[in-house]
């Protein structure tokens, strides 16, 4: 007897069967209030291959640190034309490009502030579910006393800041497992 993996097994890469019209790269329209941010990388493996059928799913806040969602019951203005949502493939190099906007702060347990994050889930072959994750920048007064980054030891905080390069683009790569550079997964 034999065991065969079926769909039910893994997350992808079946994701792309009828859903790539969820795809967005750019979160913003003209009308949308914030600094606009580019953000790219690649996804890879531990061993450093290129993982060539991953889907990054962004939810973030907007501009203000509100998220357009009915549970954030924050007083702060929503933003109509940002939903802060989007689905980015990748490409036959494990590349990735999306644009959006830098969100605010917003409110945490016990009164705390969450430095301007994107919570990014990441979806691929042989994986039995997604893996969660965030996207910090890098040199963002906040961060310092972010409540989730205070979690993560000091030396594998660096996996979750993405850097500004000469051209202004954020850089943050996807490493999936087995070394110490891999992306600090957080459990939900």
């Amino acid at each position: 007897m034999t065991l065969t993996a079926t769909t039910s097994h893994t997350v992808g890469p079946y994701y792309h069967i009828g859903l790539t019209w969820l795809n967005r790269e750019n979160l913003t329209v003209g009308q949308t209030l914030g600094e606009r941010v580019a953000i790219t990388g690649q996804v890879v493996d531990g061993n450093g291959d290129v993982v060539n059928d991953a889907m990054l799913e962004v939810w973030q806040a907007n501009a203000a640190g509100k998220y357009d969602h009915p549970e954030d019951e924050q007083d702060k203005p929503l933003d109509p034309h940002f939903e802060g949502f989007g689905r980015v493939p990748v490409d036959a190099e494990g590349r990735f490009r999306f644009t959006t906007i830098k969100p605010g702060t917003v409110e945490g347990l016990k009164g705390s502030t969450q430095a301007p994050h994107l919570v990014v889930l990441v979806f691929a072959r042989g994986l039995v579910k997604h893996l969660l994750t965030r996207i910090y920048f890098e040199g963002e007064p906040a961060n310092v006393d972010d409540p989730l980054l205070e979690c993560v030891p000091a030396e594998r905080r660096s996996t979750l800041l993405a850097k500004k390069d000469a051209a202004g683009v954020y850089q943050w790569d996807v490493i999936l497992q087995g070394t110490e550079a891999e992306t600090v997964f957080f459990d939900y």
